[in-house]
């Protein structure tokens, strides 16, 4: 039992912030955790390279740097007795972009905080909610479990309708996935999941109305727990769609792109953890192109 507390914080849903929506790296998103766990964690994000917020900016040769650091709160809950757990997620940006807009060079320097986040995700089978001492004995056994998760962003970020480059996107976006987590041994995990965005209008884009098709996204994690709270994974994700109108016109900039990336997470002082991640665009066909770094701090509240 004394390790329970590090147990906790690192099973807990943590971050694995993108500049793209469905190139996000959620390793461990269904693990259970047991009932009314809560944890706090502050993040950091960098990336650089070919990367926008929105792919349909008209900026040829992009060579950005952006900075994000995301405040977040995770619970785990018992909803319909099943192990669920509620995140909300609070991003703040800033960095620089240059580039060629119509064959003049450009730069725009911004800072803001970006769109608010809130996600709920439940398991639907193989985890029922659980007390500390059952959620001991399934780490200690672990069995095949299926998740869905919802995730909603609203348009809260700062947005100015007369500049290519924004942090808020100002639409909505939903996220629909669904996953399973199957142990291969005690200690090794096997993580799939495919999810759907759905994405809203913005009216006021600089240069026109912006609608945008559904992306999907497959994702593969491969887990390895080494001791009570502190375990690797190597991640890939695969996206395509999102194909974008710009004021009627459609663009050829249909995405479908792959993703490498690792996360480690390390425990200290009972109830803290330090998460680290990396990812790098492997086959960018079309979109962003560009390596990025996390680093998160986490603590159990319980």
């Amino acid at each position: 039992m004394r390790f329970l507390p590090i147990i906790l914080v690192a099973s807990a849903f943590g971050l694995w912030t993108a500049d793209c929506l469905a190139q996000e790296i959620s390793p461990r998103l269904f693990w259970p955790t047991p009932k009314g766990t809560k944890v706090l964690v502050s993040g950091y994000a960098y990336a650089s390279g070919d990367v926008l917020f929105a792919t349909s900016i008209p900026i040829e040769e992009a060579d950005s740097n952006v900075n994000t650091g995301v405040l977040a709160y995770t619970q785990t809950l018992g909803l319909w007795g099943r192990t669920s757990n509620f995140l909300v997620e609070l991003p703040y940006s800033w960095g620089s972009t240059r580039g060629l807009y119509l064959g003049d060079p450009v730069k725009r320097d911004f800072s803001g905080p970006g769109d608010l986040a809130v996600t709920l995700n439940v398991n639907l089978r193989g985890a029922p909610s659980m007390t500390v001492e059952e959620f001991l004995a399934f780490r200690a056994s672990p069995r095949p479990l299926v998740g869905a998760s919802l995730k909603v962003m609203a348009p809260t970020g700062e947005y100015y309708d007369d500049r290519a480059v924004n942090v808020g996107s100002n639409r909505w976006a939903v996220r629909a996935k669904l996953g399973t987590v199957m142990p291969l041994r005690p200690k090794l995990i096997l993580e799939l999941s495919a999810s759907a965005w759905f994405f809203g209008d913005n009216d006021e884009f600089v240069t026109g109305k912006k609608e945008m098709d559904p992306m999907i996204s497959i994702e593969t994690n491969l887990i390895k727990r080494i001791r009570p709270g502190l375990w690797a994974s190597l991640d890939i994700t695969y996206y395509s769609g999102g194909k974008q109108t710009v004021d009627g016109v459609p663009l050829r900039d249909k995405q479908s792109n792959l993703k490498l990336g690792g996360t480690l997470v390390v425990p200290f002082k009972g109830n803290h953890a330090i998460k680290l991640g990396y990812a790098n665009g492997v086959i960018t066909r079309y979109g962003n192109a560009f390596d990025q770094i996390l680093v998160s701090y986490q603590v159990a509240l319980r």
